[in-house]
Parts: C-alpha cells; sequence; structure tokens
C-alpha cells in the first residue's frame, strides 16, 4: 500500500481542535491543492468563503444545530456552487451580445448547471480535506449547514445562481488516536453496481447497514431500549 492510499483509509473526522493556529503556509498549500481539484471544462463553478468574522462564525454554529466547534475551529470554509461568476462574465464582456447577432439566445443557470456546479465544488472540498490531512491537519464536514440553507445564504449574502454546497472546518487535531469505535462502512457491493441500477430491498439493506447496526447495539444506543434497527435510529433522528 502506498502513502497516498494509506491516508485515505485512516483518514477520520476531527471535531476537537488545539489552540494551534494553521500556518500561512500550510494554508497556502491547501488552497493550490484545492485549484487542482477536477472541474467541469475547467470553468471552476465554485467558490470559497474564508469565515473569518467571529459574529458570523456563532451564527453558522447556532444554525448548524448548535455545534460550537464552529465558531472555535482555526479555519472555516464554506464552499458555494457558483454559476455567477459565469453570467457576469457572458453579460459583462459582451458575449451575449455576439450571440445575438449569431441567433445564439442567452439561456439562464438551470437545474443541470446547478448540479454540475455542486459537483465542483464538493470535488473541491474534498480535496481540500485531503491536502489538509496530508498536513497533519484534520477536517470535519458540517452537514446541518443544507438544513437552514437560506439563512446562510442571507447571512453570506450570496446572489442568485450561488448555493451553499457544504461547510468544512479545519485545525490540529487534540489527539492522532484511532476512535475507540472507527466508523463502519458498507461492503463495497451494497455501494458498487454494474451497468444498471440494483435497488436495494430489506435484505439487501440488512446485509449493508448490519455492521454499522451491530455496532450500535453494542454502544447501546439504538431506539425502543436498544431492541430497535439502524432504520428506526436514523428515521426518528431525522424526523423528530
Amino acid at each position: 500500500m502506498n502513502q497516498t492510499l494509506d491516508l485515505l483509509l485512516k483518514r477520520r473526522t476531527h471535531r476537537s481542535f488545539s489552540a494551534e493556529p494553521i500556518s500561512a503556509s500550510d494554508k497556502r498549500y491547501i488552497q493550490e491543492a484545492t485549484l487542482r481539484a477536477p472541474t467541469a471544462g475547467n470553468m471552476m463553478f465554485y467558490s470559497v468563503i474564508e469565515v473569518t468574522d467571529q459574529d458570523a462564525r456563532q451564527q453558522l454554529a447556532r444554525l448548524c444545530d448548535n455545534q460550537p466547534m464552529i465558531a472555535t475551529a482555526p479555519l472555516v470554509w464554506l464552499f458555494l456552487s457558483d454559476t455567477r461568476k459565469w453570467v457576469n462574465y457572458y453579460h459583462e464582456s459582451g458575449t451575449v451580445e455576439k450571440g445575438k447577432d449569431l441567433a445564439v439566445s442567452w439561456r439562464a443557470p438551470g437545474a443541470g448547471d446547478l448540479l454540475l456546479a455542486m459537483s465542483d465544488a464538493l470535488i473541491a472540498a474534498q480535496t481540500a480535506v485531503i491536502a489538509a490531512e496530508s498536513l497533519g491537519i484534520g477536517s470535519c464536514y458540517i452537514g446541518d449547514i443544507l438544513e437552514n440553507h437560506e439563512q446562510v445564504s442571507a447571512l453570506f449574502k450570496l446572489p442568485q445562481y450561488t448555493a451553499v454546497a457544504t461547510l468544512v472546518i479545519f485545525g490540529h487535531p487534540k489527539s492522532h488516536e484511532p476512535l475507540a469505535f472507527p466508523a463502519i462502512r458498507c461492503p463495497i457491493d451494497s455501494i458498487f453496481m454494474e451497468n444498471t441500477y440494483t435497488e436495494p430491498h430489506l435484505e439487501d439493506l440488512q446485509v449493508a447497514f448490519g455492521a454499522q447496526e451491530q455496532q450500535l447495539r453494542n454502544q447501546k444506543r439504538l431506539p425502543f431500549e436498544n431492541t430497535g434497527s439502524i432504520s428506526d435510529y436514523y428515521y426518528f433522528r431525522k424526523h423528530t
């Protein structure tokens, strides 16, 4: 196994960081690596807001299910899908007017463009995460950022044709010790399919998530006095 695979297979989420700041040189390396992420047509349909304002950090922490580490992490990056830049470029450079002379009509970005830009932003985010990991800097994706995306958009004054993709916090981990209970992933065969989509049903899903369910049961974290399933666990977390 090479160093890259070893890093990918051992990477874990860190939510607790030391007070050590991320050096300017390390941040620059992460930025440069991020810009090397694959991007559709080399058009870079994403932007990244570094959140340094403490009030904005506090508001983010509150909006993201009251997670205080967002306010204290050494580095907070908000990744955006961004087709706005090209809308402006097309219009302000005169390209749209040139198109009219050639009977090419302006088409505003649609759902497909948003999904393409989201892909760009998320690929960039993961590239940043792996670059940081290679420097000994931990990270954590904040999924809750999407649940209040309207308020987050207002907080950061996001214009039309931009959207929140994800939030990532970075810092030097307080501990590099492996987790006592490392996250268990689904078996390869339950995720990778060939040629067509294979819809999973109960027996398939019980196999796919069986190890995770057993881990939760061992930790006595399942509902109904630990007699419930992993389906119960996630359903009631999401719906209550």
